[in-house]
């Protein structure tokens, strides 16, 4: 029998979904018995041109990692797409966006600024930014084109699967390999986790009780066993996706999102908002909330509705 061929590529995220894909461990010899890494630059020596040099639907699957922040990135995802029978976005980053998507409350021009101009440890009195070309007397030097805004892998390309987390739950890659091999996975489009909320895999007790006061999680003496939000701590449990078994409030940490928007929930950041609006005892008691960005779209902002800052 032919061996399934697979592709993981790395665009704009932090790696640890490259990471994810080790922490399998020994399960990594049954992928590799039934399935040929035909494409993984983080891992083996191979260049873009072997990519643009294989026939079209080469790849069987190509697990994509990582938001779209450059032009480079938008180019080897549209050749991936190409060149891939499934493409899978894997992790928050290139389902929802993630932490990397929060620049978009700015745009190119403020960032560089920021990071190459302002920040107290920078001295650059020519105030020199990244160009995309630059002459030296060896060449010319390139780098990708920087973007304005974030976008999702969808928001480029077609995208067949999503499988989100920051990183994906072990158990579900797992689960989702195991479907590519049985040829079992379910209608495009499909998102590869539960069709639950954490909620519904939290064992903490939830007592349903009014909020008047909005605390953070090293304000209260967590009692191990009632639900955040009845301890007055903003947990995004109620729309976020299961599958990863509720590992944060299991180790006495509310849930931050990284599974990305609940079934059935459009946006995140919105269904958690009403969620607070829902057992609040004021309209005041969400003015209590620190960074409401950073807490409701900490992992969604590019899929939200808001999608970016306008930037005038």
């Amino acid at each position: 029998m032919e061996k399934l061929k697979f592709a993981f590529y790395w665009a704009a995220s932090c790696g640890g979904c490259e990471i994810a894909v080790l922490d399998i461990n020994e399960k990594i010899l049954d992928v590799v018995a039934k399935a040929d890494i035909v494409f993984w630059p983080v891992a083996i020596d191979i260049k873009y041109k072997d990519v643009e040099d294989m026939p079209d639907k080469h790849i069987d699957v190509c697990f994509f990692n990582g938001a779209i922040r450059t032009d480079e990135q938008e180019h080897m995802a549209k050749l991936l797409r190409k060149k891939a029978k499934v493409l899978v976005a894997f992790g928050s980053c290139a389902c929802d966006g993630c932490v990397i998507s929060l620049a978009n409350l700015w745009n190119k021009e403020t960032i560089f600024k920021r990071a190459y101009l302002e920040t107290a440890s920078t001295k650059n009195p020519d105030s020199v930014t990244p160009k995309t070309s630059v002459k030296v007397k060896e060449g010319e030097l390139k780098l990708p084109e920087f973007y304005d805004t974030v976008k999702t892998l969808a928001q480029t390309v077609d995208v067949d699967y999503f499988l989100s987390g920051c990183p994906p739950p072990i158990p579900l890659i797992l689960q989702a390999v195991e479907a590519i091999f049985k040829n079992e996975l379910p209608p495009k489009g499909s998102v590869l986790m539960p069709n639950k909320s954490i909620c519904d895999e939290c064992p903490r007790e939830k007592k349903n009780k009014q909020l008047s006061e909005i605390k953070r999680i090293y304000e209260i003496e967590d009692d191990l066993k009632t639900c955040f939000w009845d301890q007055g701590v903003i947990c995004m449990g109620p729309a976020t996706r299961a599958g990863c078994g509720a590992q944060c409030p299991n180790v006495n940490m509310p849930c931050t999102g990284c599974d990305g928007p609940g079934p059935l929930v459009t946006d995140q950041g919105a269904a958690a908002v009403s969620a607070l609006a829902s057992i609040a005892v004021n309209p005041d008691v969400i003015n209590q909330v620190v960074d409401p960005i950073g807490t409701f779209y900490k992992y969604s902002l590019a899929r939200s509705i808001l999608r970016r800052k306008v930037m005038k």
